[in-house]
């Protein structure tokens, strides 16, 4: 009886053990989570238009400029639509003055050619009377009747006199002929600078119309107004050649961030992004890191040792809160393998 109960005792106990080793074993489970590389950056547009103010080829290039016409900030416009207007006001009424000066310029020339024509002949008539007076003095320098020594050296005088005054006059003649070229020369080269002039005000005229170089979004950009940077507006001074605008390509949005030169080597071009804007929490985007850059870089803020390299992410797809210059953050799925190219 002893030994029976020796025996059951023993199958309890192996069957307890059997049972805390194998019964009460969960099933193994993955418990691995995705990577996922967080970055943060600005959106911006690869496919942009700078809209600066003329640069004036006029004499009075240094003024400043007033835009009297500007397009909502976020509108939508088509390329040859004009998107601003310069006053323009001034540079008219400066070429009306131009254009008066070069007509005075042109009737200038016009009237010194008249004048030399006039001055010119004089001149032929004055030579003309001097070989006639020539021609007379040596007819009578021959010998004609019986002359005194003394008349006959007055006649030989007169002679040379004459021929002396003809020899001049053709030398003069020379000499006024190359001074009227000269002198018409410059008045023909003052009436050319003042249309010169005249043409570069024209030119600036035809700039102070700003028209769209492609279809876009209109982005205002930031200027220095009234001691403060403030976005650029209708009625504000801009200066020639300054940066007022941009025209984006909607479609071509990315977010342009960094990420560190360690970290950088699980990116690659093509992976799965997805990424948030700052001011629109709610809204996710999917987008393709597009490119890498080949150099990582530095901060002035950061430690010299501390790199970053820059990384472009491409946005898939379009929408209306998306615009340039709004601070996000892109999530890289480091475990998915690239699927499809980035986009052009």
């Amino acid at each position: 009886m002893r030994s029976k109960l020796l025996l059951l005792g023993c199958i309890f106990a192996c069957g307890g053990a059997m049972y805390s080793l194998h019964g009460t074993q969960a099933p193994p489970r993955d418990t691995a989570l995705p990577r996922v590389l967080r970055l943060t950056g600005q959106t911006s547009a690869r496919k942009f238009a700078n809209i600066s103010a003329p640069l004036l080829r006029g004499p009075e290039s240094g003024k400043a400029l007033i835009l009297i016409k500007l397009v909502p900030a976020g509108a939508s416009v088509k390329k040859g639509e004009v998107v601003a207007q310069i006053d323009a006001q001034a540079t008219q009424d400066h070429i009306e003055d131009v254009l008066d000066t070069v007509k005075q310029a042109d009737a200038d020339v016009a009237k010194r050619r008249a004048e030399q024509a006039i001055e010119w002949e004089n001149l032929q008539q004055t030579l003309r009377q001097a070989k006639s007076d020539m021609d007379k003095a040596r007819l009578d320098a021959k010998p004609a009747g019986i002359l005194t020594d003394i008349e006959r050296e007055l006649l030989q005088l007169s002679v040379q006199e004459t021929e002396a005054r003809y020899k001049q006059l053709q030398q003069n003649l020379a000499y006024q002929k190359a001074s009227f070229a000269a002198e018409i020369r410059i008045l023909e080269i003052t009436a050319q600078r003042q249309r010169r002039h005249l043409e570069r005000h024209q030119h600036d005229l035809e700039k102070f119309t700003v028209r769209a170089p492609m279809d876009g979004l209109a982005v205002m950009q930031p200027i220095w107004r009234g001691g403060e940077m403030g976005q650029v507006q209708q009625g504000d001074q801009i200066g020639p050649g300054q940066l007022f605008m941009k025209i984006v390509d909607p479609n071509s949005m990315q977010l342009d961030a960094t990420v560190n030169q360690v970290e950088a080597t699980d990116v690659r071009v093509g992976q799965n992004v997805v990424v948030r804007l700052d001011a629109f929490p709610g809204l996710e985007l999917p987008a393709t890191v597009y490119s890498i850059g080949a150099l990582a870089t530095g901060s002035w803020l950061q430690n010299y040792y501390v790199r970053n390299v820059p990384v472009a992410v491409a946005i898939r797809g379009t929408d209306s809160r998306l615009i340039p210059d709004l601070s996000g953050s892109a999530e890289i799925l480091l475990d998915e393998q690239a699927k499809a190219a980035p986009p052009s």
